[in-house]
């Protein structure tokens, strides 16, 4: 969960995509061979944004599992660089997002409303 100003940004998922196809989420992906969650998300970010982040530190603020995947969502505050979509084939729109504007997209997982309330409002 990236997070500028009070926005958060988002990806739309291509109607292409296996799972979620034309919703609203985080940007992120697959654990590579021998990588850790916050290794990964300092890649993913970088493939998919072309935003440079430090690995975080602690907790993911929020973890959601079932017999498809294992996601985990980290909050990132500081970053480098200025997002672009970088991952076309895999999102057919990126967005910075206020509050309100947030919790009113199509959201690829309904949990996401309370964390942009917690750390957006």
């Amino acid at each position: 969960m990236l997070v500028r100003a009070g926005c958060v940004i988002l990806v739309h998922r291509s109607p292409s995509r296996a799972r979620y196809p034309n919703f609203w989420d985080f940007p992120g992906g697959h654990l590579e061979p021998g990588e850790r969650g916050g290794q990964a998300l300092v890649r993913e970010l970088r493939e998919e944004l072309n935003v440079q982040i430090t690995a975080p530190a602690g907790q993911a603020i929020l973890t959601r599992q079932n017999a498809e995947m294992f996601q985990e969502v980290w909050l990132v505050e500081k970053f480098d660089g200025d997002s672009v979509n970088a991952a076309p084939d895999e999102h057919n729109a990126t967005g910075w997002f206020g509050l309100e504007e947030a919790i009113s997209l199509n959201l690829a997982d309904s949990n996401y409303t309370a964390l942009f309330t917690q750390f957006l409002a």
